[in-house]
């Protein structure tokens, strides 16, 4: 296993369609979660939840999110329907990562939000350590309130976005990355 600071360096998005067989062991995703819930959480609320998709469940999701699909985008283009028609079929698995942000009377909720989000990067983090890729992507299901309540969000909640997993068919390119002198800005009087 890489030491963490190489593990944070060499940490790399690879497409979901490019994750391959073998996804994690059912051991392995009780570990991911497990990962993924500890972040900072004030208040101790668990302002986050996880739902399990298995490359197996992508047909019936197609089924059942195609409709909405086309009455929300209608004009689509045929390429861009199959993609979205495999959109759950293209890793061996994918955890959405929904928040359950709301009012509390002394959390404010945008930090609630921000724990959901440390959560879906702790759980590709920790795809990465295990030897996996992933990839966090949102797209139209997530802000979509029916398509959201199909992939398992209940009333109030939303998706912070579904981590495809699974084992790179290639090794991931490097890209530029930012200069620090480019994004760090030293505060003074």
């Amino acid at each position: 296993m890489p030491d963490a600071l190489d593990l944070l360096k060499t940490r790399r998005t690879v497409a979901a369609l490019q994750l391959g067989d073998p996804g994690p062991s059912e051991d392995e995703i009780r570990e991911l979660v497990t990962i993924a819930a500890r972040v900072p959480d004030h208040g101790k609320l668990a302002p986050w939840r996880f739902v399990l998709y298995r490359r197996a469940d992508g047909p019936a999701l197609a089924e059942r999110l195609m409709p909405l699909y086309h009455a929300r985008f209608p004009n689509a283009e045929p390429a861009r329907v199959e993609q979205e028609r495999g959109l759950f079929a293209r890793s061996p698995i994918t955890i959405g990562v929904i928040s359950k942000a709301g009012e509390h009377p002394k959390i404010p909720e945008w930090e609630q939000v921000l724990s959901g989000g440390a959560s879906a990067m702790n759980l590709v983090i920790a795809a990465h350590a295990m030897g996996y890729a992933a990839q966090w992507l949102t797209g139209w299901c997530a802000y979509d309130p029916e398509a959201a309540a199909i992939l398992g969000a209940k009333a109030g909640e939303r998706f912070v976005g579904f981590v495809h997993i699974g084992t790179p068919k290639e090794k991931p390119a490097e890209r530029p990355r930012p200069a620090v002198d480019d994004v760090l800005t030293v505060w003074s009087a």
